[in-house]
């Protein structure tokens, strides 16, 4: 077997990234891993430029991998290695797992013949899942008219960024959202755990009348304690930045569904320890969404692989959508769906000539 890093920044046409939490985007900075093994070949993705989800910088986690790869063990196979990289004592990551996690399973399933989803033991399901759309801070104009170029192509469940101007700029649009679409469209806001306990208790009475689908992380992960204050106003709250570990897991499952969850390969660590969190709110009867960061191809196939086992509630796989220069290709969006090609591993496809080589690894340099 043999590993090569590759890298690269992705751009989408006429949208620029901006929420509470992140400040403007540009562009993603998006590493890659390909792992060859007898001929078969397996991609995998993580976005490098969300330390503000997760505290790692760029430099951190390509340090981390690199050096992971530099002392594996080329010799074991690929099931040894993706058991290796989940152990208790390994020292990689969230991303880093996330990354050589990925790659591994859609180098698996491909040896396999079978899709990721078929590989994980589930019956073969359509290669297509239904999606929300994001609408990021910009002006309201231009919110306005990309959410109806998202509704012109069947996305109705939309996500409002919010948190980052005040609470009634916020809800002036959110009106202004459901005055043009009425019942049409499915709406929900991430405040991405910028209100405050006061501001959470004073915005969620006013929000009653828009029925939204769910608030999105109103409070920071530091004051999880305080959200049962917020239950009794009838709105469903989903945590997200704080479903960062298996612990996180079992407090949201042990809350008994008056949370929800959203789960990110890039929080847990890579498909297997987001399916293991996924099947235990499902044992506790916990509504839980399947998502991602704004990510390429591969990671966005990926988290539909687990959509296409998981069968979740909720599922946010827009992140590959209006990208014009991902070396991975695979996917479409239409109709309100993210589709992808129904074929062995993740069905994707890697055009390494639209990347920058970086690294490789293999028994000669280990």
């Amino acid at each position: 077997m043999k590993a090569q890093l590759w890298r690269g920044d992705l751009h989408y046409a006429g949208v620029t990234l901006h929420t509470a939490a992140s400040g403007a985007v540009h562009a993603l900075d998006t590493l890659w891993l390909r792992l060859e093994d007898q001929a078969v070949q397996g991609i995998g993705e993580v976005r490098l430029n969300i330390q503000y989800l997760h505290g790692y910088s760029e430099t951190e986690v390509l340090s981390n991998v690199q050096q992971m790869l530099a002392q594996w063990r080329w010799h074991r196979d690929a099931q040894a290695l993706l058991e290796a990289i989940h152990a208790p004592e390994s020292p990689l990551l969230a991303p880093s797992r996330m990354l050589l996690d990925m790659a591994l399973h859609d180098l698996l399933a491909r040896k396999a013949g079978k899709t990721v989803a078929a590989w994980l033991g589930t019956a073969e399901t359509s290669p297509c899942f239904p999606t929300n759309q994001t609408l990021f801070w910009s002006s309201e104009a231009q919110m306005l008219e990309q959410a109806r170029a998202y509704v012109a192509r069947g996305f109705t469940q939309l996500k409002l960024r919010t948190g980052i101007a005040d609470f009634a700029t916020d809800l002036h649009r959110l009106k202004t959202l459901r005055r043009e679409f009425g019942e049409t469209i499915s709406l929900a806001i991430d405040v991405n755990g910028k209100w405050s306990l006061a501001e959470a208790h004073q915005a969620l009475p006013q929000l009653r009348e828009l029925k939204l689908s769910y608030v999105e992380q109103p409070l920071a992960p530091t004051a999880d304690a305080q959200l049962t204050e917020l239950v009794g106003y009838g709105i469903p709250l989903m945590l997200d930045e704080s479903l960062n570990s298996a612990a996180a897991i079992e407090r949201l499952a042990a809350a008994g569904g008056l949370l929800w969850g959203h789960l990110k390969l890039v929080k847990l660590g890579g498909i297997a320890p987001t399916l293991a969190a996924a099947r235990r709110l499902q044992a506790a009867s916990v509504p839980f969404m399947i998502g991602q960061m704004n990510e390429g191809h591969a990671a966005t196939a990926a988290a539909l692989q687990l959509c296409r086992v998981l069968q979740p509630a909720f599922a946010e796989l827009y992140g590959a959508d209006g990208l014009v220069d991902d070396p991975v290709s695979g996917l479409t969006y239409r109709d309100g769906q993210i589709n992808v090609i129904d074929s062995p591993g993740l069905g994707v496809h890697f055009d390494a000539a639209r990347a920058t080589f970086l690294q490789e690894f293999s028994d000669a340099t280990s």
